[in-house]
C-alpha cells in the first residue's frame, strides 16, 4: 500500500549546549526516558486508522504527535524507520459498510485516501512502510504458526467457528503494559472490541487470532483455515516483519494501551523472546461535547470538513500543538482562531527588515521537543521572539528565514 507524498525538511544548524537525546514518557515504567537508537535506525510503528471515519481531530493529534518526534529524531541526525498499519479489514468497517450500503473495499479505499490528503496537508512525514491488514494476512499467518509450538495458541470448542486464540493471560509479561488489574482489563476489553464472554476460551481475555469464515463476510484461505485476522495480531506481525523486535517506540493514542498494546507485546514476546518495543507512548484523547471524539458516537470534527471550510492545515496543527501531547484535552472553534492568529503573527515578520537574533530561540525550542515534546513551550518560545521583533525590530535581516526554518523542521509548520 502507498502512503502520501514526502515533506521537504529544512535543516537547521546545531546548537550549543542542547542535550544529544530526545527523551519521552514510556506507559509501561511510567517514566520519561531516552529513546534514541544504541545503534542503527531510530524505528517506530504507530498503529493506523480503521478506515470508516477519517481523519478526526483525536487521529490527527496521534500523527502529528509522532511526526514530532519523527522530526526530533531527524534533528539529532538519525535514520528513523517508521511503519504504520491500515485495519482495512475489521468488524467496524464491515458494519459501516453494511449500513450505508457500501462495499467494504470501496469504503476502506475512500477513506484511506481521505487519509492521506489529511496527513499530506498536515504536513506529516510519511512512513517508510505504509501497510494495510489484508496484504498482511501472509505475514499474520506465519506469525500464528510461529507461535503455535509455544502452547499458547488454540481453537475454541465451536464445530461451526473453531476461530484460534491466543491464551494471552498465560503469556509471559502479559500486563506489564499497562499495568492494570483483571478487573479493570475485563471490563476495557469488552468496550473495546473484546469478546470475554465468548465460549470456549481458556481465559475470558484472551484475545482473536483467526477469525473462520462467516456467510457474508471477506474471508481469505491459509492453513489455518479460510478466515481473516484478528486486530493485534495484524500489528504485532507487521512490526515485527518491518522492524524487528525491541524497536524504539510503539505510538499511539492512550486508548490504546489496553487492550491494543498489551496483547501485541504479549504476542510479540512469546515469539521472540524479547520486548515489542523499548518504549510505549501514548497521546492524550481529544473530546467533543464534554467526552471523547469516537466514531461510535459520532461526536467528531474531521479534519478534511475543516479544510473544506477554509481553515489553514498549519493552523490545524498550530492548534494541536497548542496541548502537550498526554493531556487529554477539549476542541473548540477558539482554539484554531488562536491559532490562526498565532501563525498570521509569525508569518508577518517576512516583511520586517530584520529581528531579533534567533539562535537562542532556536536552542530553546530544541530543548523542549527534546524534553518529552513540550510542543506548547516551543510555541511560546517562537512567541516571544516574534514580539520582542515585531516591538522593537532587530539586528538580523535573516532572522525570519532562520526561524521559519526552524519551525518547519522541529515544528512541521511551514510559514
Amino acid at each position: 500500500m502507498y502512503s502520501w507524498a514526502p515533506v521537504e525538511i529544512p535543516s537547521i544548524p546545531p546548537s550549543q549546549d542542547v542535550p544529544r537525546q530526545l527523551r519521552l514518557h514510556d506507559s509501561s515504567s511510567a517514566r520519561t526516558i531516552p529513546v534514541d537508537p544504541v545503534e542503527g535506525p531510530a524505528r517506530m510503528y504507530v498503529c493506523g486508522i480503521t478506515p470508516y471515519d477519517a481523519t478526526h481531530l483525536g487521529h490527527a493529534n496521534t500523527y502529528v504527535t509522532f511526526d514530532l518526534v519523527n522530526r526530533a529524531w531527524r534533528d539529532l541526525g538519525l535514520p528513523v524507520r517508521y511503519v504504520q498499519n491500515v485495519t482495512d479489514v475489521d468488524d467496524p468497517l464491515l458494519e459501516r459498510a453494511d449500513a450505508t450500503g457500501q462495499d467494504w473495499e470501496e469504503l476502506a479505499e475512500g477513506q484511506t485516501e481521505l487519509f492521506r490528503s489529511d496527513m499530506a496537508a498536515l504536513r506529516v512525514i510519511p512512513p517508510d512502510h505504509y501497510v494495510g491488514a489484508v496484504e498482511s494476512i501472509p505475514c499474520v499467518v506465519e506469525l500464528i504458526e510461529k507461535l503455535l509450538p509455544t502452547g499458547l495458541v488454540y481453537q475454541v470448542e465451536d464445530p461451526e467457528h473453531p476461530d484460534w486464540y491466543f491464551n494471552t493471560a498465560g503469556a509471559p509479561g502479559f500486563g506489564e503494559v499497562s499495568h492494570y488489574d483483571e478487573e479493570r482489563m475485563a471490563k476495557i476489553f469488552a468496550e473495546r472490541g473484546g469478546d470475554p464472554e465468548r465460549p470456549g476460551k481458556r481465559h475470558p481475555l484472551d484475545c482473536l487470532l483467526w477469525r473462520f469464515a462467516r456467510p457474508g463476510e471477506p474471508s481469505w484461505t491459509s492453513a489455518l483455515g479460510s478466515g481473516r485476522p484478528g486486530w493485534h495480531i495484524e500489528c504485532t506481525a507487521i512490526s515485527l516483519h518491518y522492524l524487528g523486535p525491541c524497536f524504539d517506540v510503539q505510538g499511539g493514542g492512550t486508548d490504546l494501551i489496553f487492550p491494543h498494546h498489551e496483547m501485541c507485546a504479549a504476542e510479540s514476546c512469546a515469539v521472540t523472546g524479547a520486548p515489542m518495543a523499548a518504549a510505549y507512548v501514548h497521546s492524550g484523547m481529544v473530546a467533543l461535547g464534554g467526552e471523547k471524539m469516537s466514531k461510535s458516537k459520532g461526536n467528531l470534527e474531521l479534519v478534511s470538513r475543516l479544510r473544506q471550510q477554509g481553515a489553514d492545515p498549519m493552523a490545524i496543527r498550530l492548534a494541536l500543538l497548542g496541548q502537550h501531547y498526554r493531556s487529554d484535552w477539549e476542541w473548540s472553534p477558539q482554539l484554531l482562531e488562536r491559532a490562526v492568529d498565532r501563525l498570521a503573527t509569525w508569518r508577518s515578520l517576512r516583511d520586517l527588515p530584520a529581528t531579533q537574533p534567533t539562535e537562542e530561540t532556536v536552542a530553546e525550542v530544541r530543548r523542549a521537543l527534546r524534553n518529552d515534546l513540550d510542543a506548547p513551550l516551543a510555541l511560546s518560545l517562537v512567541d516571544d521572539w516574534a514580539a520582542a521583533s515585531l516591538t522593537s525590530g532587530g539586528s538580523d535581516p535573516e532572522g525570519f528565514v532562520k526561524i521559519a526554518a526552524c519551525v518547519d523542521a522541529l515544528l512541521g509548520i511551514k510559514l
